[in-house]
């Protein structure tokens, strides 16, 4: 299956995206090997996190007429992508919810997110090809201590966000603060290797 997913996205993605993507697959591994992933899921989901990215916003929204999402959401082809590409790699390769959630959820996050969920969220920003003020940190911390990642990775999208002057879509802010109180409960998840 794996072989076929590359094939896939080669013919499809540009050069770049495709190199993102492996790049992504890769550090979820790494991270799925320090928390007790499942590899296999997680290289999957990187692999298929950005298949829809290249389409059209319209494109995009007929791939996820059947699916609840606000409207919102329906005008940004950069948060309407990971909806879209879950609906596109639920019906070209039949992924199960875990991946499926994964990709839905990657660019978002959202409240009580699997440990799948988490990579690809942490993975998508930390993969090599990425170079933004703050990558480093987002690096240090990641296979040690994955919920600081993720906030670590929203609290570098929110930056982005404020200091360009961009709206915040709501579902983000959400997923950072259930994993901060997390955290402060004593719930958050730590390397299996010390």
């Amino acid at each position: 299956m794996i072989e076929k997913i590359r094939e896939e996205l080669k013919s499809k993605l540009s050069e770049k995206r495709f190199a993102h993507t492996v790049g992504v697959a890769e550090t979820a591994v790494k991270l799925a090997e320090a928390f007790g992933g499942d590899t296999k899921k997680v290289y999957i989901a990187g692999l298929l996190h950005d298949m829809a990215k290249e389409l059209t916003l319209e494109e995009m929204n007929n791939l996820t007429q059947d699916v609840e999402i606000d409207s919102y959401m329906r005008t940004s082809k950069a948060l309407l992508h990971g909806a879209a590409g879950a609906v596109l790699a639920k019906q070209t390769f039949d992924v199960d919810d875990e991946i499926y959630n994964a990709i839905f959820y990657h660019t978002t996050g959202r409240e009580n997110m699997t440990l799948t969920e988490k990579i690809i969220f942490v993975s998508d920003m930390a993969e090599p090809s990425r170079n933004f003020k703050g990558i480093e940190k987002l690096r240090e911390i990641m296979l040690s201590d994955l919920d600081d990642a993720v906030i670590t990775a929203a609290d570098l999208t929110l930056s982005y966000l404020i200091e360009n002057r961009k709206n915040i879509y709501p579902l983000t802010v959400i997923s950072r603060n259930y994993i901060i109180k997390e955290k402060n409960s004593g719930n958050s998840i730590e390397s299996v290797v010390k």
